[in-house]
């Protein structure tokens, strides 16, 4: 059986809703907030001032140890792994045991020759990470300059 759009004058008033359900691809997570095995990815604020960017990576109850921050070719990646494994026993035999992993990776472009990445610094603390990317002396803004009329 086929479905068929029917311009029948009766149903003029409802709103096509049947079409957006059909026509929407419910299997595309690319605009969401999972990573490839279906874990969350966390929610990052980027943001820009006269004097630097700022990156905010909201990872509560992490360690400062759980994470690696690096830059290649003007590519800043944050990546976090970890594992924990809980088990209780009795005489030899396991009554419960869980594993538990997570991981998730992000990276952004810097922009080209207006960061000093010598001087970018991270720091983590009550369940943010924070990143402040330092721009260059001559990418930051300049005040107008008067110029005199001779």
């Amino acid at each position: 059986m086929a479905l068929v759009k029917s311009n029948n004058s009766h149903y003029s008033a409802i709103p096509s809703l049947i079409d957006s359900i059909f026509s929407r691809d419910w299997l595309d997570w690319s605009n969401s907030n999972y990573s490839g095995t279906n874990t969350t990815v966390p929610a990052v604020n980027v943001r820009e001032t006269e004097n630097e960017y700022a990156i905010e990576v909201a990872v509560p109850g992490m360690s400062k140890d759980d994470f690696k921050v690096s830059l290649e070719n003007n590519e800043l990646t944050i990546r976090s792994e970890r594992k924990e494994e809980k088990k209780e026993e009795k005489k030899g035999q396991y009554s419960r045991r869980e594993f538990s992993y997570q991981s998730f990776q992000r990276s952004f472009t810097l922009p080209e020759n207006q960061v000093d990445s010598d001087k970018i610094e991270a720091k983590y603390a009550d369940g943010i990470l924070s990143l402040n990317i330092p721009k260059k002396e001559e990418a930051k803004p300049k005040p107008a300059r008067v110029i005199k009329i001779a």
